[in-house]
């Protein structure tokens, strides 16, 4: 069984890798640090214990490097992540690994990310990353889920080792049921016309409930033009007794975003930046709502302006 490795953080990712190399390379691995060209690697010297083997062990100076995404289902493969562009992971960290090489400070190069990595895609990456860089392929080491999780069987104490506790990871979300949910809606919403006036029952004062939250008044009174119209169509087709399974899913998001939300709002300083966050978390977590991203924006205001996710006026008067 994989690891959830999206739902860590990306310093709770860093020492995870830290304590794969101790395994690999031994205890000489330095932890992360910030490099001046703000890239973050960790690094090893000398003769590795026992990689790639025990009898021909990697030796010089060794460059670890960590990639981490909150996103699903992602690959080595992905354009964004290895495509030939300049904005590409790869071809941004190429350049970082070749001013290593030619400063002398890498002999050895190995890259650890939560992405899952075929054979074919292993090969054309660490063909680049020679060339760009100058490193012998028997040099240059991708280390995907795959390999990531066989570790982890190996060594059942890298995770306690690596201090990871969900407690103190950022706020993440499960972005299924509410990718579902608005699946199911799209069409509909798509097929009515929005009604700037339509008429949406109040249960608290939305300014009170703006006080309550900490949501700034400019950013409340845009979330209300831009997505107030579509409130009572999205009540209206969850109200529908044959839509019983998407009302399920809602109340299933709903209560998970209210829980994560309530145990993770002193991270945030007001709600217009919770609000931004959770939509840019739930646009990178899962492709389909990454292409619904105004729909994405519309359900979680119609949960805040429901009461469904936030404080209310009335629990912060108890």
């Amino acid at each position: 069984m994989a690891y959830p490795y999206e739902d860590l953080d990306d310093s709770q990712f860093e020492r995870l890798v830290v304590q794969c190399s101790r395994k690999l390379f031994g205890a000489g691995v330095q932890s992360f640090s910030t490099g001046p060209d703000g890239g973050r690697d960790a690094r090893f010297e000398g003769a590795a214990e026992r990689f790639p083997s025990a009898a021909s062990p990697w030796t010089g100076i060794t460059v670890i490097q960590a990639k981490h995404t909150n996103a699903m289902n992602v690959h080595y493969s992905d354009p964004d992540f290895s495509g030939e562009t300049k904005s590409s992971v790869l071809t941004e960290e190429i350049i970082r690994i070749k001013k290593l090489a030619d400063d002398s400070e890498v002999s050895n190069y190995i890259l650890f990310s939560n992405r899952r990595l075929g054979a074919n895609a292993s090969a054309s990456i660490v063909k680049r990353i020679s060339e760009g860089s100058g490193l012998e392929r028997k040099s240059i080491f991708l280390a995907g889920v795959e390999y990531l999780n066989d570790l982890l069987r190996e060594f059942v104490d890298i995770i306690s080792l690596a201090r990871i506790d969900p407690i103190d990871g950022p706020l993440l979300l499960s972005s299924y049921d509410l990718a579902e949910v608005i699946l199911a809606i799209r069409d509909g919403l798509s097929a009515a016309s929005a009604s700037s006036d339509a008429h949406v029952v109040e249960r608290v004062s939305y300014e009170s409930k703006n006080k309550v939250n900490n949501m700034s008044a400019d950013f409340a009174g845009r979330l209300r033009k831009l997505y107030l119209p579509y409130s009572m169509q999205i009540g209206n087709f969850l109200a529908d007794p044959g839509n019983a399974e998407a009302l399920r899913q809602y109340e299933g998001a709903v209560e998970e975003f209210q829980l994560k939300i309530v145990s993770k709002r002193r991270n945030y300083q007001t709600f217009d930046e919770l609000f931004n966050y959770l939509v840019d978390f739930l646009l990178k977590r899962d492709a389909v709502l990454a292409r619904n991203a105004r729909l994405v924006r519309t359900m979680l205001f119609y949960m805040y302006w429901h009461c469904d996710i936030g404080e209310s006026a009335d629990a912060a008067t108890q």
